[in-house]
């Protein structure tokens, strides 16, 4: 820790996402404090005003250091707002780990047309298109592991390079030739994902490695949960998913207009006009962003079919989506880079055992994908993932899917089902009433399948989890499971280690887990 930099400070700066929640913190400063004791500054003219360190100078390569020399192994986080770009391509604001002088850094810079990873000012390794508008602010993360070097803007993992000429070295600040903020500065000691690089092809899927040890468990936190509009988990990885993004927007109020142009080619967000009935598959294209307007819109009687895509890039969001005939409400097959956020999905419990099949399964090797802030409730057969015991060759080495701040409710099995998938991180869900029969349960990992539990609640739940017994016909799977709360419900089963997860989350107490999934979950809460 720098002299002068109160530890204290180190509990505020725990919603920067983009480090990892289970990392030792070697620095932190939010500037509460109204100085900034401990950094060094090099150029440009630096204050803290309102809790937020400036560089209002743009005409100086002005850089700010903090931390040890000696760092090698290192995450550095902030927020940065640039405040004034200049015209140079060169030129940003941004941050920087393994500083060695004010000439010798690794640094992440935003330019207003580009994210670029650098050494020193002007050297790029590696670069990746992102619009940084002036006056709003950006969750940046360096990690350096290594030769390693990972980039990430909000969450998403934007540009990677290999180089070794600075071992170790501070964290710091750049704002070359702009004028720039600084907030929620946070080092720590995480060792960065690996490089971005495309997922395995279902022919050639990772070979499986031995898990590492469970890691130890972040101290829970009581403060509010991620955004509801932010994406968090497994979906922001490898290039992260961003649906429509700039696309065309276009509004659809019957079910056909939704079909086509759903299955049409090219980026667009399509907005959901009412609630529209059909029959049959929908086939959901690359680069869709496919929301509801307002809390009473949506889907009925019909399959979004999301198949064999790398990456598919597509968000599926605030819509009411019920009872599908004979099919599944969203199926995912052989597909990446997928957020399913703020949905409703229902169907009449008395009759679909032999009426429908599953809510959200994701079979065929499906990877990246978060599924959060949904409403799931009186359904059977909910969220299989892995298909079935036979599939390990495909399935392998994918499956990696983060379940957050959704609400099971009268889901009588499979929240979710796991086989194969590692890491499956299951955290900050409610399940509630969840005890038909006494095959009832929430989760279940099977088929040697690794799948992290934590912060969630369990209420009149017949079997909260399964692992050791395996499930059904399948083998056992490994489960880890920390703070979890259990009323009236049986217990959440362990076996074995997982491995942990390379993205940065917020993992709520149990205690405060109930009243934010109520207030946030489901179609109209955006």
């Amino acid at each position: 820790m720098a002299a002068g930099v109160s530890t204290a400070v180190a509990a505020l700066v725990i919603s920067v996402g983009a480090v990892a929640a289970n990392a030792a913190t070697l620095f932190s400063d939010d500037f509460n404090d109204g100085n900034a004791t401990g950094w060094t500054t090099s150029g440009g003219s630096w204050a803290v005003s309102s809790g937020v360190y400036s560089q209002s100078s743009t005409g100086a390569s002005a850089k700010a250091l903090a931390g040890s020399t000696s760092w090698s192994t290192a995450t550095v986080s902030a927020r940065v707002r640039p405040d004034t770009f200049s015209g140079s391509s060169s030129r940003g604001a941004g941050v920087a780990a393994r500083a060695q002088s004010t000439s010798n850094f690794y640094a992440l810079v935003l330019t207003g047309s580009t994210v670029q990873l650098r050494k020193g000012s002007t050297t790029t390794l590696a670069s990746a298109p992102f619009t940084a508008a002036t006056g709003t602010w950006y969750t940046l993360s360096l990690s350096a592991t290594g030769s390693s070097l990972v980039g990430s803007v909000n969450g998403a993992q934007l540009v990677s390079a290999s180089d070794g000429s600075y071992a170790t070295g501070r964290a710091g600040l750049l704002a070359n030739y702009a004028a720039a903020s600084f907030d929620d500065v946070l080092a720590t000691d995480a060792a960065g994902p690996s490089p971005s690089s495309p997922p395995a092809s279902p022919s050639t899927p990772a070979s499986p490695s031995a898990p590492p040890s469970s890691p130890p468990p972040p101290s829970p936190s009581t403060s509010p949960p991620p955004p509801p509009t932010g994406l968090v988990g497994w979906a922001s990885q490898a290039g992260g998913t961003t649906g429509g993004g700039t696309g065309p927007t276009v509004t659809v109020s019957s079910w056909a207009d939704l079909r086509t142009q759903a299955q049409a080619a090219g980026a667009r967000t399509i907005l959901v006009n009412g609630m529209l009935s059909g029959s049959g598959t929908i086939e959901v294209t690359a680069n869709k962003t496919i929301r509801g307007v307002g809390a009473g819109s949506g889907v009925s009687g019909t399959t979004l079919n999301i198949e064999d895509m790398h990456p598919a890039n597509v968000i599926i969001q605030n819509l009411n989506i019920r009872g599908v005939p004979g099919g599944d409400a969203i199926q995912i097959e052989n597909a990446t880079h997928i957020w399913i956020d703020h949905n409703t999905l229902s169907s009449t419990i008395e009759s679909d055992v032999d009426f429908y099949d599953g809510m959200i399964d994701i079979t065929h090797a499906g990877d990246y994908i978060t599924v959060s802030w949904n409403i799931i409730r009186d359904h059977w057969k909910t969220s299989l993932v892995g298909h079935s015991d036979g599939n390990s060759g495909e399935d392998t080495g994918h499956l990696r899917i983060t379940y957050h701040h959704n609400w099971f409710d009268r889901t009588f099995e499979r929240s979710p089902r796991v086989r194969f998938g590692e890491t499956v991180h299951v955290f900050n869900n409610y399940y509630t009433n969840v005890n038909n029969n006494s095959s009832s349960y929430a989760i279940a990992s099977t088929m040697n399948a690794g799948v992290l539990v934590e912060g969630n609640v369990f209420e009149n739940v017949q079997q909260a989890c399964w692992s050791a017994s395996g499930y059904a016909d399948s083998d056992p799977g490994r489960l880890v499971a920390r703070d979890n709360s259990l009323t009236n419900s049986g217990p959440c089963e362990t076996n074995g280690s997982v491995a942990a997860v390379p993205y940065g989350y917020t993992a709520q107490s149990s205690g405060t887990v109930k009243a934010s999934v109520t207030a946030g979950a489901g179609a109209g809460r955006l």
